[in-house]
């Protein structure tokens, strides 16, 4: 459960700080599928490759993935496949957010088409 104090809601800070990066979550999302290495992810994400490097580091650092020597290549994996669990649920939220701010704006479009109309009929029947 989530504490109150400064101390305790560092760490959680740090680990949100981590995924505040677009081109992080490009690689995280890459890493989706299984363990790549570097160029396996620059293919795919298009970010170059000291970017890509970048943000691997920054991954692991943080303990989410892990970078694993296989011959003359490293590849990274993610530790913990329930961050993607994460991702979804905010994702949901975000798809949640957008469908009300829709719906309102339909509401907001049809009381300004109705008092248009209204103001049309009100013009016209004003005679001289």
């Amino acid at each position: 459960m989530l504490q109150t104090s400064p101390v305790a809601l560092a760490p959680v800070a740090d680990y949100f700080k981590v995924l505040s990066e677009v081109s992080r979550l490009q690689v995280l999302c890459c890493l989706k599928a299984g363990a790549k290495n570097v160029t396996e992810i620059i293919e795919e994400t298009g970010l170059g490759q000291a970017n890509v490097s970048k943000h691997l580091k920054i991954l692991a650092q943080a303990g989410i993935a892990t970078r694993q020597p296989r011959g003359v290549s490293v590849y990274y994996e993610i530790t913990d496949p329930l961050i993607f669990q994460l991702c979804e649920l905010v994702c949901d939220r975000l798809a949640l957010r957008l469908q009300e701010q829709s719906h309102q704006l339909k509401k907001l479009e049809a009381l300004r088409d109705q008092q248009t109309s209204q103001t049309k009929i009100s013009s016209s029947s004003i005679s001289f």
